[in-house]
């Protein structure tokens, strides 16, 4: 991992324009970049020496280019929209084949920069207008309101033992309805969809804590075929995916089986990253993004992790690895609006006390964890 300075350092080598949210001391720090949509880049939680917890695409930053389908710049957490694929994509173009090379990822989420209503040295929040069409040719008129907010854990009700130190923030997204036509069932309905995109290692595993007690699927793990039994774990209350950047895999869990919390393990680097938001209530229809035909296409799931990896061409984007949590779909009426939150902490320690951190928030072993990919 590298420093949080030197990621600093390197993005301004560039002339990337960025702001910083920094705690009374200047341990907590988190980089936002406008011009890529108000953009979580990284964040460390020991100052410009520390670690640097997102993921940035160096080569493609240093390149300067602008690419015309996506610029996959890194960040460890983007707001992006909802569904990907099927019926209602924002990503395609009414009646092209959804493959990848009629994938095109909207300016306003890709290459837009976002205007800032209010800054402060902990909170920055910023704005957008924007039109979509989706792939049955609806038009959405959304405005967009982006808040990220610095988060002493106390602040969030996470008590944590001494000797570890940790950054965390909340983001609060808005979309709002600006057009004259509900969004409906029928036209399609976007979602808010946050990613974030992480350095991978042979010795971070993603944990998605599911419930027990729910009926149906527990977990989507056929994105890009079988996930080798080597590389995903289904226990009891606990799915887990090997995190290396080696083998391209995603997984997801459908409404009623989230349990409002995931992240993942660094053993390496004794890094736990955890990542709070709005359980799924059962029934709740959540935009399916697969793309191509849908069985149903607000069967979606509400958190998903990635792993990356050599694609049918043996390409490789990063490696990185991303958890995604997703809001319900946005039917609105016109003047309606959606907040989608989720709070992101990193926290850094011994492994005895990031052990105490775990067990009451996940009714996991940290240990266990650790050891089930032989990490």
């Amino acid at each position: 991992m590298a420093a949080y300075g030197e990621d600093l350092d390197f993005l301004k080598a560039h002339s990337i324009g960025f702001l910083e949210l920094t705690d009374p001391q200047g341990a907590a720090r988190i980089c936002i970049v406008p011009g890529w949509q108000g953009r979580a880049m990284t964040s460390t939680a020991t100052g410009r020496a520390g670690t640097s917890f997102g993921w940035l695409n160096r080569p493609l930053i240093a390149s300067g280019a602008v690419r015309p389908q996506f610029n996959p710049v890194g960040g460890e957490e983007r707001f992006w929209l909802g569904p990907e694929g099927g019926p209602f994509s924002l990503y395609f173009a009414p009646g092209a084949p959804q493959e990848y090379a009629n994938w095109q990822v909207p300016a306003a989420l890709d290459t837009e920069p976002y205007k800032i209503a209010e800054q402060s040295a902990q909170h920055v929040r910023f704005t957008h207008e924007a039109v979509f069409r989706n792939a049955s040719g609806t038009r959405f008129e959304v405005g967009i309101d982006r808040r990220i907010t610095l988060l002493r854990p106390e602040d969030a009700g996470m008590e944590l033992p001494a000797g570890v130190c940790a950054v965390g923030y909340q983001s609060e997204n808005r979309i709002a309805n600006r057009g004259s036509e509900p969004w409906t069932p029928q036209s399609g309905a976007p979602s808010v969809w946050l990613l974030g995109m992480f350095p991978p290692s042979p010795s971070t595993t993603v944990f998605l804590p599911y419930d027990t007690a729910a009926e149906g699927k527990i977990v989507n793990s056929d994105y890009f075929g079988i996930v080798p039994a080597d590389r995903l774990s289904v226990g009891e209350g606990l799915v887990c995916l090997r995190i290396d950047g080696a083998f391209r895999s995603k997984i997801g869990l459908p409404c009623g089986r989230d349990r409002g919390i995931c992240g993942s393990y660094d053993s390496a680097s004794r890094t736990l990253t955890l990542i709070r938001y709005a359980r799924s209530r059962p029934g709740t229809r959540y935009v399916e993004s697969r793309w191509g035909e849908q069985a149903d296409p607000f069967g979606g799931d509400v958190v998903n992790a990635y792993n990356d990896g050599p694609t049918e061409t043996g390409e490789v984007m990063g490696p990185f690895y991303e958890i995604e949590t997703s809001s319900p779909a946005a039917f609105l009426q016109p003047g309606g609006e959606l907040c989608h939150a989720q709070e992101v902490f990193h926290i850094q320690g011994p492994e005895q006390a990031l052990a105490a951190v775990v067990r009451p928030l996940l009714s996991a072993d940290l240990d266990k964890i650790k050891n089930l990919f032989d990490c």
